[in-house]
């Protein structure tokens, strides 16, 4: 067993006499138990401010940088002659993004008081940048997310660099933001791509599902932060309106905060859920997420986070687990 695993464990048994006292001193004081809930001692210092519950929010800026032909959208596949230099139907679906999507998500956020971690393309952003700018005017995350679709774990190691470059100058050009963290197109890095934003000063990348916490990896030789994406609580489930509704989306959502919820008496858990520009951006999906946001603040120790915010304080924590790939 590990000295870290064995002072984890120290800590939290620790943490679980202390909550004992605490809830015993609540009963009679008559402060309700459900308030102790959002303590240090109890949520065993997982979060800043004794907070139980992180909620990591991703708002997918891509509206504008999509390929021109073959983009996901709702439309199917077609063989456009060469004189088409792109899908016009495809392009009106990605430009409700920015027209729609993102003005109605940046107010949602602001009523419920909610910072959020925008993963931007740079295309994306040179296009739009003064909705961009806005975005990080209102108090959210500008993160890198590739100046366009591209595979990059097809590249050398060179093309790579001037790929990541690119797509850290453009989002910090048009936002006015310098990009800390980072996300692959659909997840898919390759062997240099970690190497190359460490060495570039990135804090962090999302580009993993296999945990619902932060986690410290060594890259270089150093410590970087991986801040876990998600598939399961992702909207990109409803990119055809069919089959799969809001009410469900939400539902969905509800069950996995509920159970990260519980599980946060005792362990450092994070929640992640994802919103693209094109989706969630509509008006059935923000009235979801309204309710889902209500309900997730109705809960005392539920904390909205920015992905850099949630990076350094991994950073800092001496509970923070530390990994590395073995698959």
């Amino acid at each position: 067993m590990s000295n870290q695993t064995t002072s984890r464990r120290r800590f939290l048994a620790q943490a679980g006499t202390g909550a004992t006292l605490l809830a015993a001193g609540a009963a009679l004081s008559g402060t309700p138990t459900a308030a102790v809930a959002a303590s240090p001692t109890l949520a065993g210092g997982f979060w800043p401010d004794g907070a139980r519950l992180v909620i990591s929010i991703s708002m997918q800026f891509e509206a504008g940088g999509q390929p021109p032909k073959g983009a996901d959208s709702p439309f199917p596949k077609a063989d456009f002659p060469a004189s088409m230099k792109s899908d016009p139907a495809a392009n009106t679906w990605f430009a409700y993004g920015y027209r729609e999507g993102v003005p109605r998500m940046l107010d949602l956020w602001d009523k419920h008081g909610v910072k959020v971690t925008s993963h931007m393309i740079g295309e994306a952003v040179r296009k739009n940048p003064k909705l961009a700018r806005e975005i990080v005017a209102r108090g959210h995350e500008a993160s890198g997310h590739g100046p366009r679709w591209s595979s990059q774990f097809q590249m050398s190691r060179g093309e790579e660099k001037a790929f990541l470059q690119a797509a850290r100058d453009m989002v910090e050009e048009g936002s006015g933001q310098r990009p800390q963290g980072y996300n692959c197109n659909w997840l898919r890095r390759g062997p240099n791509t970690l190497s190359l934003l460490q060495e570039m000063g990135f804090l962090y990348h999302i580009d993993d599902l296999s945990r619902d916490e932060p986690f410290i990896e060594q890259v270089n030789g150093k410590d970087f932060v991986v801040v876990p994406y998600t598939l399961r609580n992702n909207d990109i489930l409803l990119i055809e309106g069919r089959n799969y509704t809001p009410q469900q989306f939400r539902e969905q959502i509800t069950a996995d905060f509920d159970q990260l919820y519980e599980e946060a008496g005792t362990r450092r858990r994070m929640m992640s859920i994802s919103a693209h520009d094109r989706i969630s951006g509509t008006p059935q999906m923000v009235r979801a997420w309204d309710q889902f946001l209500a309900y997730a603040r109705s809960k005392p120790g539920v904390v909205f986070m920015r992905k850099d915010d949630i990076a350094r304080y991994a950073l800092n924590s001496p509970l923070t687990l530390r990994e590395s790939e073995t698959i």
